[in-house]
């Protein structure tokens, strides 16, 4: 069974692609310290069923799936996002 994480704020870089925009994705252990961890990652731990990530939207659970790019490059993105991945560029800058 896949660990489950909040993402709770992102990195992101400079590009205008919203698919290649998350550079890294963070939030809160269970101790209180907070985690990082790049998107390659990220899609690493999903495909591998070692993690699944999900964010709150609206007080609900949003599950972060990977998607791959109309290029083929694979990108993390909500469930409830169409084509981008608005939930998660919407979320804090991770400091």
């Amino acid at each position: 069974m896949a660990d489950r994480h909040e993402i709770r704020c992102v990195k992101k870089t400079n590009r205008f692609d919203p698919h290649e925009r998350i550079e890294q994705i963070g939030g809160m252990n269970a101790d209180g310290g907070s985690w990082r961890l790049p998107q390659q990652g990220a899609i690493d731990g999903i495909e591998a069923g070692k993690w699944s990530f999900f964010v709150k939207v609206g007080g609900k659970s949003v599950d972060v799936i990977v998607a791959n790019s109309r290029y083929g490059h694979k990108y993390i993105k909500t469930v409830a996002d169409g084509d981008q991945p608005n939930n998660l560029l919407s979320l804090p800058e991770c400091k």
